[in-house]
């Protein structure tokens, strides 16, 4: 996965995401927009077979930045929450 900054101010930020899928992006998405203060959480893939997922957040109150690593924070915490439901099994 790698992660590029495309465009970045005080309310707005555009990234891309090369090497992921609609299954991390879905994901992504929904946990950035659950943040308070932000207003937009959205992604398009241009082509499905070889396009790039790119981002666009727009906050307010919070800087994009924050909402992001704040829902990255939120997706490991769940992710390793899974992992100890799914060792139980």
């Amino acid at each position: 996965m790698k992660l590029t900054v495309v465009e970045e101010t005080k309310t707005k930020m555009v990234f891309s995401i090369e090497g992921e899928t609609h299954t991390f992006c879905n994901l992504l998405k929904e946990e950035i927009r659950n943040v308070k203060g932000v207003e937009i959480s959205v992604y398009k893939i241009d082509h499905p077979l070889v396009g790039v997922p790119k981002f666009q957040v727009e906050t307010k109150g919070v800087e994009p930045r924050k909402a992001v690593k704040e829902a990255l924070k939120s997706i490991q915490k769940m992710s390793k929450d899974f992992a100890k439901q799914a060792a139980k099994l």
